[in-house]
């Protein structure tokens, strides 16, 4: 087992609070500093879009570690201090209000941050979602039903949309693609669900982008590029995320689209590791690197590295089947595995128009990915099944085969 002191991990969201506590778990008994730039409490985010965002959950409740849990685990949590710089060679991080820690194992899990377009930001009335702060001033702009428009039909916008539109609230869900989660679902499957946010009251405009924004000092109209104008008195904009890498620059590690890793989530610099939405690590399970921005990876891959840093190599390769899950206008999406738009699809189970089925998506022979919708018994089942053959086809060599 490695032997270090001080454990330092800058970002303490989901991915650095298991980092820490799974440190903890298995024996570590050194010093663990959970720097985190929010100087709130970690807490859990994708209530962010949903039950907090509507008032239906506390912060208390949606809290991934307490002050009293903190303690007792002996965590030493920095909160409200950004990472501004990383001097590899002295393994030390530098932080915004001028302190410098030295650490014997660093952790990168500084996730990602959503994108605004330039000069989107002129106008109030414009919103991100990100920390709890964006979620209450949504929410406190969504009081009184106004007229809203979310830009960008992925998870985070269609959540936000079926929760403004839950509240009461006049929704434009706007799109560039064919429908909202084209991007992930592929073209067919996403046009037939596009009713799910229909049907509840959402005006769906798809294969047109905004062009800017219209009014005073507030915004009034979206403008979109096909020279249609929307009214709005809120827009959420949901059109993707960066990983925060920034402070990065010169600390020589490697980044591309994030922090890039080995199959052990180890950087390019000894002592360095990343875990969560900001590492963008090589899965050998499916011998591709990727960066995956949800939970269950941000959980696995923060408990992983703890393991790594105590274990080296005998903790094996990081390489998971990814999951994630979106719930929608009372529906449940779950998506394992890598789908991608250009697979080949089979609907396996159930139909589309019933809002109720499970789809595979194939790549050649291989089984790259499984949705299913409203139907959580199946994917307990399809994901297994996955799991077994595409870890059968990684042992043996072959590409992974549909049965």
């Amino acid at each position: 087992m490695t032997r270090f002191s001080r454990v330092v991990v800058v970002g303490a969201s989901l991915a650095g609070v298991r980092t820490g506590m799974t440190l903890r778990s298995h024996g570590f008994d050194g010093e663990v500093v959970l720097v985190g730039a929010e100087d709130r409490l970690p807490y859990d985010r994708p209530p962010l879009s949903k039950e907090l965002l509507a008032d239906e959950v506390s912060l208390d409740e949606i809290q991934l570690l307490s002050a009293d849990e903190a303690t007792a685990l002996n965590l030493d949590l920095r909160l409200g201090c950004r990472a501004v710089s990383l001097d590899s060679g002295r393994r030390t991080l530098e932080l915004a209000h001028g302190e410098t820690l030295s650490y014997d194992a660093l952790v990168i899990a500084t996730g990602s941050a959503p994108r605004m377009p330039p000069k989107w930001d002129l106008f109030e009335g414009v919103h991100l979602l990100r920390t709890v702060d964006d979620c209450f001033a949504i929410r406190s702009a969504l009081r009184g039903s106004p007229r809203v428009a979310v830009v960008g039909g992925g998870f985070i916008g269609c959540e936000v949309a079926s929760t403004a539109r839950r509240l009461g609230c006049e929704v434009v869900l706007i799109e560039p693609l064919a429908a909202p989660m084209a991007r992930v679902l592929g073209p067919g499957i996403a046009l037939g669900m596009v009713g799910i946010p229909v049907d509840a009251g959402v005006q769906v405009r798809c294969g047109t982008a905004v062009e800017g924004f219209e009014g005073g000092k507030r915004v009034e109209h979206v403008r979109l590029k096909d020279g249609s104008v929307i009214d709005a008195d809120v827009v959420v904009v949901g059109v993707g995320a960066r990983p925060v890498t920034d402070w990065l620059v010169g600390s020589g590690v490697e980044v591309a689209d994030g922090v890039l890793c080995d199959e052990h989530c180890a950087t390019s610099v000894p002592g360095v590791y990343a875990a969560g939405d900001v590492a963008r690590w090589l899965n050998p399970l499916f011998g591709q690197a990727m960066r995956i921005e949800h939970w269950t990876n941000a959980a696995e891959q923060g408990a992983f590295v703890a393991r790594a840093i105590l274990q080296g190599r005998q903790a094996g390769d990081f390489a998971p089947v990814p999951y994630v899950w979106s719930d929608q206008y009372g529906v449940k999406i779950q998506i394992a595995g890598v789908p991608q738009p250009a697979d080949r699809i089979r609907v396996v189970e159930g139909a589309v128009e019933d809002r109720r089925f499970v789809a595979l998506y194939e790549r050649g022979e291989r089984l790259a990915g499984v949705l299913a919708v409203n139907s959580p018994k199946s994917m307990l089942k399809y994901r297994r099944l996955l799991a077994h053959i595409t870890r059968g086809g990684h042992r043996s060599g072959a590409s992974p085969v549909t049965s």
